[in-house]
């Protein structure tokens, strides 16, 4: 909860600095930063209890747990960006068509700075709780600190070149600088909006984990693999933060349901250990006779590791006697 209270107090930070901004130098880049950062403050309560949700542990009515309300959030964050973006590209449009003059534009260039340093060191605190945390709803939340901070770094060179430009005497030109910067502000928006938005959509039609996740998953069969004869029906899936794996592991049909819990324990253990917030299913079924030793008529190496392991054990036995 550390990250969204950080989110919580820089988002009021910015939205105070921005709105004192607007009233003084007039400029609609910084309505458009204004309005990023209304919206951010507001997806960073949306945040605070999505998180708080998430945490609780599963019930009757969700068996699996309340993870992805951290889905819902991070897809309400796109959908919110990509609006707010369009919007702002309009009233661009309209700027361009009929342009205004920006009053102040040094108050806007010294507020603007003040923006990159806040975002940017959001961003960077937030994203490395999101990674240690594994947690969706905090990346998004920290790429878009980073976002505003690019925004910010644009809004700051418009108004510097605004200031050039008057000190050329070019204020024909300098009038066009805010609306182009605008919209160069919208597409920044839009774009990393639109997939992060696509990322939580698939997130939410249950997406596999991670390529580096399920290869953790072959590892630790690899690690076990004298312990049973074959896996099957691999399936993992995302909910938030969770990371869930059921998979099938065909196991001797002499084995007895003490070695098959033991197998099943130990490989939930390896699992578990390399990913983070996972939770782990493992289904034993008996061998049917269908391997290719049965079909070749060869005995089965399992059967042959038993009965070593039986002998060995009962001459032990013969020599303490």
């Amino acid at each position: 909860m550390l990250a969204v209270r950080v989110s919580l107090v820089c988002n009021a930070i910015l939205f105070t600095i921005k709105g004192i901004t607007l009233v003084v130098v007039n400029s609609l880049a910084i309505a458009a930063d204004l309005g990023i950062s209304f919206v951010a403050l507001g997806i960073s309560v949306l945040l605070y209890y999505a998180i708080k949700m998430s945490n609780k542990p599963a019930d009757v009515f969700h068996n699996y747990g309340y993870g992805k309300i951290e889905n819902v959030a991070e897809a309400i964050e796109g959908v919110i960006l990509i609006g707010l973006a369009l919007a702002m590209s309009f009233q661009a449009i309209l700027h361009l068509l009929r342009v205004g003059e920006i009053s102040s534009p040094i108050i806007g260039l010294i507020c603007s700075f003040l923006g990159i340093l806040i975002n940017f060191w959001g961003a960077s605190f937030i994203l490395k709780l999101a990674e240690k945390h594994a947690s969706p709803a905090l990346r998004a939340e920290g790429i878009h600190f980073r976002l505003e901070g690019f925004i910010s770094l644009a809004i700051t060179l418009s108004f510097a070149l605004v200031i050039v430009l008057h000190r050329v005497s070019l204020f024909t030109l300098a009038k066009y600088v805010d609306p182009v910067a605008t919209l160069i502000v919208s597409a920044f928006i839009t774009f990393p909006s639109v997939r992060l938005l696509r990322e939580a959509f698939m997130k939410l039609l249950d997406a596999s984990i991670g390529e580096s996740g399920q290869m953790d998953v072959i590892k630790a069969l690899t690690k076990h693999f004298d312990s049973y004869c074959n896996f099957k029906d691999i399936r993992t899936r995302t909910a938030g933060r969770k990371q869930f794996v059921d998979i099938h592991l065909v196991v001797p049909a002499h084995s007895s349901v003490k070695n098959a819990h033991t197998t099943s324990a130990a490989l939930k253990h390896e699992i578990a250990s390399s990913l983070s917030e996972s939770e782990v299913t493992v289904h034993m079924e008996p061998c049917t006779g269908d391997c290719a030793y049965a079909k070749g008529d060869r005995p089965c190496p399992y059967m042959q590791e038993r009965e070593f392991k039986e002998s060995g054990a009962m001459s032990c036995d013969s020599l303490n006697d």
